[in-house]
């Protein structure tokens, strides 16, 4: 029915272009019967040599110079007329295909804007509307199971990390237990040390998983207040700078002195910044500097903070933010993968913008937020 629907219209189109062009010659006949052999021998000329003779022309100059503008050039005229006549009625005649496509093209937005609203165009184009609303729906539908399928893998990963907390808070609680024990077995001190780190570490990691599923899909409640973005980093700085200089990292902070409000949850704009830090701190070089920068851009505010990277940055900046992808790809760092993430997620919740850029060894995070006027 669409192919069917498509050959009408072309039919439709060569149809009303061959009679413009039939009636463009007819009224050009017309003309030149009419108009040409009369006006142009009678009154017309009588009229320009008038206006030339305005001009402060005798009547033998205005009648030899309207002989050499019209009458020299009568063929020219003709031919100019006929092409104006044709565009004329061609563009009247085309003027319906051009709506149909204008009506298509708004529909095809309005597909794409997720409306609820139906495809709807004129009687003669029902089978394109028809196919087009059956895609719309399709669609909608094959959406719609990415969503819930989607939803469904986030709660399985919050369930699976809240039945995993009650053992390994248990092993975590008997392992200090023992400890207190105060067993002189240095072998056993050494067992009781590596299975501590270790349930520490798959306690961050299940912690890391829960907040990345929420995150991602937004099952966050915000608290969002006005905060001092610019105060917010100078105590950042002061958490981090004794953590930094551990591994020879130097902070080179260039604040602003006045403050920049902005509007975030603080809890959740520590945790984008906290991981920040330490994947700076993780994967820095070491006896290096990290710098820590902070502008505001119009109506925007941002903060940056880039390193030189310990490790060759043979990766793009759009597969740095996906779960569990680390920069150090020989996976010798403690780290779950998931900090990136997070910080991404968190920041596009509270309504910023979160961009990573690599230029060699310089990886470089920006966050930007809106300033509070």
């Amino acid at each position: 029915a669409l192919k069917n629907n498509y050959r009408k219209l072309k039919w439709r189109l060569m149809l009303r272009t061959g009679l413009v062009t039939v009636l463009a010659l007819c009224i050009g006949y017309m003309i030149v019967e009419l108009l040409v052999d009369g006006i142009f021998q009678q009154r017309f000329p009588e009229l320009v040599i008038r206006l030339l003779m305005f001009f402060d022309l005798s009547n033998a100059e205005a009648n030899t110079l309207y002989g050499r503008i019209f009458m020299e050039h009568k063929d020219l005229f003709l031919v100019a007329g006929f092409m104006m006549l044709f565009l004329i009625f061609f563009y009247v005649a085309i003027s319906k295909v051009t709506h149909y496509l204008d009506h298509i093209g708004e529909e095809i937005d309005n597909i794409l804007s997720d409306s609820d609203a139906p495809v709807t165009l004129e009687p003669e184009l029902r089978p394109i509307a028809e196919k087009l609303n059956t895609l719309k729906m399709t669609l909608k539908r094959k959406d719609n199971a990415a969503m819930e399928s989607e939803q469904r893998k986030n709660d399985l990963v919050v369930y699976l990390a809240h039945d995993l907390k009650t053992p390994l808070t248990s092993i975590i609680n008997y392992v200090d237990l023992i400890k207190r024990e105060q067993i002189q077995d240095e072998k056993i001190q050494g067992y009781l040390e590596v299975l501590e780190q270790k349930a520490q570490r798959l306690k961050t990691l299940t912690e890391d998983l829960v907040e990345a599923s929420k995150a991602s899909s937004g099952n966050l409640k915000l608290e969002i207040s006005d905060i001092d973005f610019v105060e917010l980093i100078h105590q950042t700085n002061g958490e981090f700078e004794e953590k930094f200089l551990s591994r020879s990292l130097y902070l080179v902070s260039r604040l602003p002195e006045q403050p920049i409000l902005i509007e975030a949850d603080g809890r959740r704009l520590w945790r984008v910044l906290e991981n920040l830090y330490n994947n700076a701190f993780k994967y820095a070089m070491t006896n290096s500097r990290v710098y820590i920068d902070i502008n505001q851009e119009g109506d925007w505010v941002a903060f940056t903070i880039k390193n030189i990277s310990e490790h060759p940055l043979n990766i793009s900046s759009s597969e740095l933010t996906e779960r569990f992808v680390r920069g150090d790809v020989s996976r010798t760092t403690e780290g779950s993968g998931l900090g990136l993430s997070i910080a991404q997620s968190l920041t596009q919740l509270q309504k910023g913008v979160f961009q990573i850029l690599i230029d060699g060894d310089l990886f470089k995070v920006q966050v930007k937020f809106p300033v509070k006027k």
